[in-house]
């Protein structure tokens, strides 16, 4: 397995190269989960384009480390792409991961090709959301909301059609460490990519699952909005985690969207 230890930090990893020039599309998982979750992806676009994929921060097989903002979570994918020598990256983060590759356009812009945000947005919950959240798991565990929250995760009918799965997820989620999974709800309680979403300027493709129920699809168009020229995508029957429930939707947009960023392709962003 590929471990690269960056700024102290272990970082759990899997690089697919490709001979392509198309730039790296590095991939950021969400909170309560590893990157596992794009496997699906991951299988489908291999050999077109270079691929990577890694647990941030508290996640899967990453240190936990100390994470005190969502600069902590920035400072790993940035410390990761320099070391594979990469000078330009499509970033593809869903959710918290999302907001990591907002953090690493305001910090670098110049690395970034283009964006692709997945169910996410500038500002994600409330104070009081998050520190209800925050208390709970302290005090009980991941355990006491895995069922709440898999229902936002999942449409009802991947609930009734697809149960191994969901326990499968259901045992990601509660596996996760506490320390990585409470330190990262903080650092979204804390973030505000308001402002410096007004200023990216490079093609970005706003996705959300029509059931998303963490980050409802009119909060990832307020996002979409925000962005100059930026576009915006439902993908049917998904909820907050279309990379498992409807991969192959997923997988042609992402196609797509890169294959527009070509030179003298017709630019989507």
């Amino acid at each position: 397995m590929p471990f690269v230890t960056l700024g102290g930090i272990t970082l759990h990893h899997r690089y697919v190269e490709a001979n392509s020039r198309t730039p790296t599309v590095v991939f950021i998982n969400s909170l309560g989960t590893d990157f596992r979750i794009w496997d699906e992806i991951v299988s489908a676009l291999e050999g077109d384009m270079p691929l990577l994929v890694y647990d941030k921060r508290g996640h899967g097989l990453s240190d936990i480390g100390e994470i005190k903002s969502i600069d902590d979570h920035v400072d790993d994918l940035s410390g990761l792409i320099d070391h594979f020598g990469l000078k330009k990256v499509v970033l593809c983060g869903l959710s918290v991961g999302g907001m990591i590759a907002q953090g690493l356009y305001a910090r670098r812009p110049g690395i970034v090709e283009a964006m692709i945000l997945c169910d996410t947005a500038h500002k994600i919950g409330t104070n009081e959301s998050w520190n209800t959240r925050i208390a709970v798991v302290e005090r009980k565990g991941i355990q006491a909301i895995a069922d709440g929250v898999l229902k936002l995760w999942f449409t009802p009918a991947f609930h009734t059609a697809r149960v191994a799965e969901l326990d499968g997820y259901w045992n990601m989620m509660t596996r996760q460490a506490v320390a990585g999974y409470v330190g990262t709800c903080a650092a979204i309680r804390a973030a505000d990519f308001t402002d410096a979403a007004r200023r990216i300027a490079v093609p970005t493709l706003c996705v959300v699952g029509d059931q998303d129920g963490s980050t409802p699809p009119a909060l990832v168009r307020s996002l979409a909005a925000l962005i100059p020229g930026s576009r915006f995508e439902i993908i049917r029957d998904a909820g907050h985690i279309p990379c498992v429930e409807q991969p192959e939707a997923l997988t042609a947009l992402i196609r797509g969207f890169v294959a527009s960023l070509a030179p003298g392709a017709e630019n989507h962003g």
